[in-house]
């Protein structure tokens, strides 16, 4: 039995059950909440490592849930897969600006679900080469802490936006495209537009403050982070 617990919200019980079967069946543990009237508070008394929500929640909806998980210091860093019925990619984008580090429409395919689940978790269970603390200029990025300062004070960062802002610290100067990004921080078996990576780098920006030029874009490339001139 796996050590990473997922908490499914899903007000559709069939569907519940459903994804409750197959992830335990690959040797996740698994809470499941019918609502979204509890979620946070669930989540905050027993961090799961992963939540799978549906966003069309009766009473509280699923953009209520996120909004409440990334506004609180001991959820933020969670990650989270919305389920939804909206396909549009405005949708889409709207989800990932919520905070949410990978989308999937409904109906799905259960192997992707499945892959995307593995993707996530896998990327927090980083080598001790990424462990590493990250400095440049106002900012440092503590893998091992999961915290991120801008001039000592901290910035309270999406798990994908943590991810991004490591990667683009890592690259020292270097110049990543879009695609480089999606794979290095969605993973390769990401479905989403190169405009995703652009929400995430406008959301990571407005967190980072006074350091936010140092996230550059490089038009018709990619982005960079280093010190603006």
């Amino acid at each position: 039995m796996s050590d990473r617990e997922i908490l499914i919200i899903e007000d559709e019980a069939d569907l519940a059950e459903t994804l409750r079967f197959n992830l335990e069946r690959e040797g996740y543990r698994v809470r499941c909440l019918l609502e979204g009237r509890l979620a946070a508070a669930e989540a905050r008394r027993k961090p799961p490592h992963l939540v799978i929500l549906d966003r069309m929640l009766p009473g509280v909806s699923g953009d209520e849930v996120i909004a409440q998980l990334k506004s609180d210091r001991a959820t933020r860093g969670i990650p989270v897969i919305m389920l939804t019925a909206k396909a549009d990619e405005a949708d889409e984008l709207v989800g990932f600006a919520l905070g949410a580090d990978d989308y999937i429409t409904k109906p799905f395919s259960m192997k992707r679900l499945l892959a995307r689940v593995r993707a996530i978790l896998s990327r927090s269970e980083a080598p001790a080469k990424d462990m590493e603390v990250l400095a440049s200029g106002p900012v440092r990025l503590d893998p091992a802490r999961h915290e991120v300062t801008v001039d000592g004070s901290p910035a309270p960062l999406t798990a994908t936006e943590f991810r991004l802002l490591r990667v683009l610290m890592a690259a020292d100067g270097r110049v990543l495209g879009r695609g480089q990004l999606i794979d290095a921080v969605l993973g390769e078996t990401a479905a989403v537009t190169d405009r995703a990576i652009d929400v995430h780098v406008t959301g990571l920006r407005k967190k980072l403050g006074r350091a936010a030029p140092w996230v550059q874009t490089v038009r018709g490339v990619g982005y960079t982070f280093r010190e603006p001139r």
